[in-house]
């Protein structure tokens, strides 16, 4: 594999929360994830998922070790330089949909990127329509997150996470809170993304089913990567 084909490198990722009673989060975490990857991360409820994700998505920093995002060192950036990378890089979706209730589908999509617009290679109004139609809910553009089912506020998510036509997309446990149909729908849904556009994807889940649809699959344990 050329340095070209990798996206992500975690070196020596060590996590540690509190100074009297310390919980190690991540312990020694080093892997390599190539473009176009679809990588399952496995593990159960505190094992260390979310957090990985977070730190690598540079909402967290590591207590030592380093994240290289794209041939970037991101413990370099810091201020509005590491939000403008994260915005340009990385797209998030989450187990809850965290959609603002009182705003259309349309406007939650366009929210994160209103006050960059000017900025923007694309017009965003048409972007976010345009994605809207391509996951089955162009006819839901003006209805709020309460009017809709619980998969089609993940799917909302989705585009959302997509609209700044990003390299990675970071979930964390994003079938969580959706019934078994619904689950199936958004991972075959974000399998076809990652398939057809070329998107990076990190999914963090407790669902050993959901591995079989990855390229690879790995398991965390106590925040140490065991296979």
């Amino acid at each position: 594999m050329g340095t070209k084909d990798i996206l992500v490198q975690t070196q020596n990722l060590f996590k540690i929360y509190g100074e009297g009673t310390r919980v190690q989060a991540l312990d020694n975490v080093t892997m390599t994830i190539s473009r176009g990857e679809f990588l399952v991360i496995r593990g159960p409820s505190g094992s260390g998922k979310s957090t990985l994700l977070n730190i690598i998505g540079t909402l967290d920093r590591p207590s030592s070790g380093k994240v290289i995002l794209d041939g970037v060192d991101v413990s370099t950036l810091i201020g509005n330089a590491l939000a403008d990378f994260r915005r340009n890089k990385i797209g998030f979706i989450f187990q809850l949909f965290h959609l603002v209730p009182t705003l259309t589908v349309l406007e939650n999509v366009i929210l994160p990127l209103l006050p960059y617009q000017r900025k923007l290679p694309f017009r965003l109004t048409d972007r976010a329509k345009g994605l809207l139609e391509q996951v089955g809910l162009g006819k839901r553009i003006s209805h709020l997150p309460g009017q809709l089912s619980g998969g089609e506020q993940q799917r909302t998510a989705i585009v959302r996470a997509l609209i700044n036509q990003p390299c990675l997309i970071l979930a964390d446990e994003p079938t969580g809170n959706l019934d078994s149909q619904s689950g199936k729908e958004v991972l075959r849904l974000l399998r076809d993304l990652n398939q057809q556009q070329g998107i990076t994807f990190i999914l963090a889940t407790h669902d050993p089913a959901i591995a079989y649809q990855a390229d690879r699959a790995v398991f965390i344990k106590d925040g140490r990567l065991v296979n």
